[in-house]
């Protein structure tokens, strides 16, 4: 019932079934069947509480009819076995050099690949954590690197970086390209976005980088000087995150990774 409450959660938000469908969660026609009942149950209302599991299960999880013999796969009855080696970590190859060399399969790697898909497919995700912030409470800040650029007059090559500043509630952002990670532009992409915004966030999560942090450290790290006069005089706090820890700037990372 899990796959069908996600399903039932972004069909709540406005997803069309094609958009759904683009996650492989399921094909679109069981989503337009799912649609159709949840409809009619009065489940798409926004306001309107979610069914419990046993409750979707009632309308949902219908028995079907056995499959025929021809679309059973022929690694059926090794699944027990195969679900145990792809939980320790075993690779595909080997699974099916195993199966051939000790219990005389003899179908194809193809096959047993897509049988690891189906056994990947009906475990449950692992859920992500989610930052919840406040309006105006943080902003996350990184660099990320841009296009080689050529310049119209002289002829050069110039590496690029873009600067991005994401606003943590909204997630409305202010995108620059700059030709350097300097002191100077980290500061003054830092005042164009506010200016942008309209406004100074209370605090700003930001990546050790070299402009703005001198020594990274879990408990103690040094703000650039430049930046912490910055940081004074617009009234925010510095929140450096932790080294390797990128789970704590999801944001900015994620648009400087994606565009």
């Amino acid at each position: 019932m899990y796959q069908y409450r996600q399903i039932l959660v972004r069909m709540r938000r406005g997803d069309s079934d094609r958009d759904i469908a683009r996650s492989k969660t399921m094909g679109r026609k069981k989503i337009a069947q799912v649609r159709e009942i949840a409809a009619k149950n009065g489940w798409l209302a926004r306001e309107a509480a979610l069914p419990d599991e046993h409750v979707m299960a009632a309308f949902l999880d219908r028995k079907e009819a056995p499959l025929p013999s021809s679309c059973v796969s022929t690694l059926e009855p090794w699944r027990e076995q195969i679900s145990k080696w792809r939980a320790t970590g075993v690779q595909c190859t080997t699974i099916h050099a195993t199966l051939v060399r000790n219990h005389g399969y003899s179908g194809s790697y193809s096959s047993v690949y897509r049988f690891l898909l189906h056994i990947d497919a009906s475990h449950t995700p692992d859920v992500p954590l989610r930052l919840e912030f406040k309006p105006a409470e943080a902003a996350q800040v990184d660099f990320g690197a841009g296009p080689m650029m050529t310049d119209a007059l002289t002829g050069e090559i110039h590496k690029t970086w873009f600067f991005v500043m994401t606003l943590a509630w909204s997630r409305h952002q202010y995108v620059e390209f700059v030709r350097d990670q300097t002191v100077a532009t980290w500061l003054g992409c830092h005042r164009r976005a506010f200016e942008a915004f309209g406004g100074v966030p209370a605090r700003v999560i930001i990546d050790n980088c070299k402009c703005a942090i001198t020594r990274a450290c879990y408990y103690e790290p040094e703000v650039q000087r430049a930046y912490g006069e910055c940081a004074e005089g617009y009234g925010f706090k510095i929140d450096a995150c932790p080294p390797r820890d990128p789970q704590k700037k999801a944001y900015a990372s994620y648009c400087t990774l994606c565009g």
